[in-house]
């Protein structure tokens, strides 16, 4: 009979190598929101997966900052230190290809103790497939490695394989969470999320990165959810682009962001958006703190 194990393992690496697609590609639901834009995640998400006699308890940080010194990234910063602190394993992604000094500083922050395994992602993206196996020799070279695994998150590539390295490094245990439990996060967290991915991804390069959501009610009434959030942002400017034409821009936001909730949380939702101005909020460590970032 093999060993019921069971353990953290944190999915860590610079902004934009595919590390939220990752999660939700290995736990099977949109857990972590994913756009293509850089810094997209901002808090540590947990997402749970139980296979048979291993439960595997993935923490996706936010993308390592070395650029930008506001307080927003310190406390993102600060989050993916206490995740490595942590854990049991780390599964340190990066793009296929490409590895240069905003890797290495990643690699860095890793526990010389603690296992670490490359994740070499978008494979599938990688317009010569003659240079994998030069790239992969290549990085075998940059540390000691528990293990190199590429993968094709997009395309669920590889990740039975990524998996059951990771499993040799889990500690024999018994299971962290339940066996149908998917995540530690609220549903109030996930519809913020919900609503701040459809942000990213609707206003694109017309809005600053000085923008989150704030849910101020969430009311389960039976199987309907009443929602009611706020995107905040530093100045009005911001505001009336979120807004958009006639409002149709929020309408759009709320509409798909609803849709995805109405999914996850398996009943119907009364969801309303609106915009706010809290000028200076991403340097704001009190108001940090309030809008859930810790």
């Amino acid at each position: 009979m093999s060993e019921i194990r069971s353990g953290q393992i944190a999915i860590i690496g610079r902004p934009n190598v595919g590390k939220s697609t990752l999660l939700n590609a290995l736990i099977g639901e949109k857990l972590s929101i994913v756009s293509r834009r850089a810094q997209t995640t901002r808090h540590r998400i947990i997402g749970i997966l139980t296979r048979a006699d291993t439960q595997y308890v993935f923490v996706d940080t936010p993308g390592f900052q070395t650029r930008y010194g506001n307080a927003l990234n310190q406390v993102m910063n600060r989050g993916v230190r206490q995740a490595l602190a942590e854990v049991d394993v780390v599964l340190f992604v990066v793009e296929a290809g490409r590895f240069d000094e905003r890797d290495r500083a990643v690699r860095q922050l890793v526990p010389s103790d603690c296992p670490l395994i490359i994740v070499v992602n978008k494979i599938d993206q990688l317009k010569d497939k003659a240079r994998l196996l030069p790239f992969l020799a290549d990085l075998a070279r940059e540390g000691d490695f528990a293990a190199i695994v590429p993968v094709s998150a997009t395309r669920g590539a590889q990740l039975d394989e990524l998996l059951a390295e990771t499993r040799k490094h889990l500690p024999n245990n018994e299971f962290l969470f339940g066996e149908d439990e998917i995540t530690d996060r609220s549903e109030r967290f996930l519809a913020a999320e919900y609503i701040r991915e459809k942000l990213f991804r609707l206003i694109g390069d017309e809005l600053p990165y000085a923008a989150t959501v704030e849910v101020e009610k969430f009311v389960v009434d039976g199987e309907l959810r009443r929602i009611s959030a706020a995107i905040v942002v530093d100045r009005e400017g911001h505001k009336a682009i979120i807004i958009g034409s006639g409002g149709e821009t929020v309408k759009r936001i709320a509409s798909e962001a609803r849709q995805d909730m109405e999914r996850m949380f398996g009943g119907p939702v009364f969801l309303e958006v609106f915009v706010k101005v809290k000028s200076g909020w991403a340097d704001d460590e009190r108001l940090l703190k309030s809008l859930g970032y810790e």
